[in-house]
């Protein structure tokens, strides 16, 4: 079984290479894969094979077959650092590190999350590289979130996430000081158009994306805010923060280009609550994650600047 993936070639691609655009693409992810998927004779541009040469128009369609990879659990639970906050016989709560991606994906096939809890029962869902998975966190993104143990866990889970009945609390310190202490934005989320690895707003099918925030700390150069999620798009709290001017702190591909990043190495950002309803059991479950030390000591920093 193959999962089938369409994109319309956006205008800022125009005359990229076949092989370069589905790079591009996080569900290829290399330049080796794309080539691989071209000679397979897995990729249709306007309905026809192409070579990987092939330059690519603004309003082309490009579809792709891209066969499941085969998930790997590792040997030794060790190779992945992870805490686990609570378990129970139909879920894991884990508080991840940053520099750990949560599943297996094209470039990132090893030393993922997922195998490292492999032994712990994740089950549901239909694809075989997220078992269990209800919702992610960006690889340098640290903090809370919930695998599921069994397709009638994760579905109601994903039910409760699109009802926003879970609660998903972040911190982020971010550039400058926003206007107002509290706010909501607003603004749909889709892939850029220019950089199909990025997300930007009104990017190329834009879904709906609502964040809210409140300011916690007000420092010189730097605000800490704390960041519910209403929806969940990819990297929707670090897309929304720099459309509204104030980018995080740290972050390598939405942040300030030229601005000090605190001795950071990833962007500030930890999801620091996790909160919902047990699907089999209905009692309320809440659970918190202090600031990890690298961000402390960016926070620290912040603060000695004035």
């Amino acid at each position: 079984m193959t999962d089938r993936l369409r994109v319309e070639v956006p205008a800022p691609l125009t005359g990229a290479r076949l092989d370069r655009f589905l790079a591009g693409l996080d569900e290829v992810g290399s330049r080796g894969a794309a080539e691989r998927l071209v000679e397979e004779g897995r990729v249709l541009v306007d309905g026809a094979t192409r070579h990987k040469s092939f330059r690519v128009l603004p309003g082309m369609s490009v579809e792709v077959d891209v066969p499941p990879a085969v998930l790997r659990p590792l040997e030794h639970d060790a190779a992945v650092p992870y805490r686990v906050a609570y378990e129970d016989e139909a879920l894991v709560v884990v508080d991840k590190p940053a520099g750990v991606v949560v599943h297996p994906a094209p470039g990132s096939m090893d030393g993922t999350l997922v195998q490292a809890l492999h032994g712990r029962g994740l089950a549901g869902g239909e694809d075989p590289l997220r078992p269990g998975v209800v919702h992610r966190l960006d690889k340098d993104t640290s903090g809370l979130l919930v695998l599921a143990k069994g397709e009638d866990v994760r579905a109601a889970l994903a039910q409760a996430l699109r009802e926003r009945r879970v609660e998903r609390t972040y911190r982020a310190l971010v550039h400058g000081r926003p206007a107002a202490r509290a706010g909501r934005i607003e603004a749909p989320i889709g892939r850029d158009q220019g950089r199909l690895t990025r997300q930007a707003v009104d990017g190329v099918g834009a879904r709906e994306a609502v964040t809210h925030f409140r300011l916690v700390e007000a420092l010189r150069r730097f605000t800490l805010l704390e960041v519910h999620l209403e929806t969940g798009r990819t990297h929707q709290i670090r897309v929304h923060l720099q459309a509204v001017g104030h980018p995080v702190v740290g972050d390598p591909v939405y942040g300030a280009a030229s601005a000090p990043a605190l001795g950071l190495d990833r962007q500030f950002l930890h999801a620091v609550r996790l909160a919902f309803t047990h699907p089999r059991s209905g009692d309320p479950l809440a659970f918190e994650s202090p600031l990890p030390p690298d961000l402390e000591a960016a926070l620290e920093a912040a603060r000695v600047e004035g």
